[in-house]
């Protein structure tokens, strides 16, 4: 661990840290000293105290076809202290507990001023290299060698340096390892049932894969009272864990006979579920849930991260004649500034519970050893402590 010194020690200096790097695709990732560069104008610098791993990490680690870059400082779920801020930066300040979010909220473009979207239009969402407005990165090295950010956050490194749209001040009285859940998991699952498919109480829920995502739907969909939650997945083990969390019932999707597994679940609905939730990725997958959901007022929700030219192939004529609804829901609707701490509030309150989420906690040093956990579906959140 780096040695932490008072910001008046470290402000507008360099900081010599160790991080994480993925260096080639695929490879574990490699610990090594780097340089963080001071906060420009509009950044923050964050020393993090946890992160945990999203597939999305794996993802994005196993990838070797653009947006695949290297060498990269992965990781995106994370919560930190801000250790200094660069100039026209006063909504935070050093000493602050923040999450670092993979969106930004801006505050000013006509995206962030309607309730209808979560998706800023001055600094919108991409699988970048750099920081949003300079199209730099403030990590080197120790050899000189730029080193990649990744969706704006890198937390797989002591130090970070991320854009004030992206940085978000929660209650410190928090724990870390439960507010870091917040960056993208919990908010992303929960976000999706409550906001973007807005469920219905009494409704049927279906989610097409039970890893952390989808088991954040499942508590997002039981808060809204829904009264049967499907879980679709090839690994019947996850079926305990998943009730924990509020599925009602389970299908191997290995196990359909000879019947698509769209069919099973039109029978076993009674003509289609309320909401279908796709959280693996697969455009195959994302056909399955449209067509198992109920015509006239169906909802399919996409939140899987599919491989970069994946296409979607749905029949015009059924599209029109079924009346369904098809959407995405990046960071599952929410607005970062907005509502982010109002589903921090319904944890506070003991209304939304995450525990069950955190399976692992281990040292920053062994952070490969959460991808293996993960690769193996040995957990659900493994988080990564800088300091344990």
């Amino acid at each position: 661990m780096a040695d932490v010194k008072s910001p008046s020690e470290t402000s507008g200096k360099p900081i010599r840290c160790k991080a994480a790097i993925s260096r080639e695709a695929g490879e574990p990732l490699v610990i090594e000293e780097i340089m963080v560069a001071p906060p420009s104008p509009y950044e923050v610098r964050i020393r993090i105290i946890c992160t945990s791993l999203c597939y999305s990490d794996i993802m994005f680690w196993k990838l070797k076809v653009p947006p695949a870059c290297f060498p990269r400082i992965l990781g995106h779920e994370a919560v930190g202290v801000v250790e200094s801020v660069g100039e026209n930066v006063n909504e935070v300040a050093a000493g602050d507990i923040v999450i670092p979010t993979f969106l930004s909220e801006c505050g000013e473009c006509d995206d962030c001023c309607s309730k209808q979207s979560n998706l800023c239009s001055k600094f919108p969402f991409k699988v970048h290299p750099w920081m949003p407005r300079y199209e730099s990165s403030r990590f080197t090295d120790l050899k000189g060698q730029t080193l990649y950010h990744f969706l704006f956050v890198s937390s797989f490194s002591e130090y970070t340096v991320v854009d004030v749209c992206h940085v978000v001040k929660i209650d410190p009285s928090i724990p870390p390892n439960r507010a870091c859940l917040f960056g993208c998991c919990v908010a992303t699952g929960v976000g999706a049932a409550c906001k973007t498919a807005n469920v219905e109480a009494g409704s049927t829920v279906v989610i097409f894969g039970l890893g952390s995502i989808g088991l954040a739907v499942a508590k997002g969909s039981k808060l809204c009272g829904a009264s049967r939650i499907i879980g679709v997945d090839v690994n019947p083990d996850k079926f305990e864990v998943a009730k924990k969390f509020g599925v009602t019932e389970f299908i191997n999707s290995k196990e359909c006979g000879d019947k698509s597994l769209s069919q099973v679940l039109m029978e076993m609905t009674a003509g289609g579920a309320d909401y279908c939730f796709e959280c693996v990725g697969i455009a195959s997958l994302v056909q399955e849930a449209f067509a198992s959901c109920r015509k006239g007022w169906g909802k399919t929700i996409v939140l899987g991260v599919d491989k970069p030219g994946a296409q979607l192939n749905l029949s015009s004529f059924e599209v029109l004649h079924s009346g369904k609804i098809l959407t995405g829901s990046l960071y599952g609707g929410v607005k970062t500034k907005s509502d982010l701490p109002l589903l921090l509030k319904r944890y506070t309150d003991k209304e939304l519970v995450v525990d069950e989420f955190v399976t692992h906690d281990i040292r920053f040093e062994d952070i490969n050893k959460a991808f293996e956990l993960l690769l193996g579906g040995k957990c659900i959140r493994c988080v990564i402590w800088m300091d344990k």
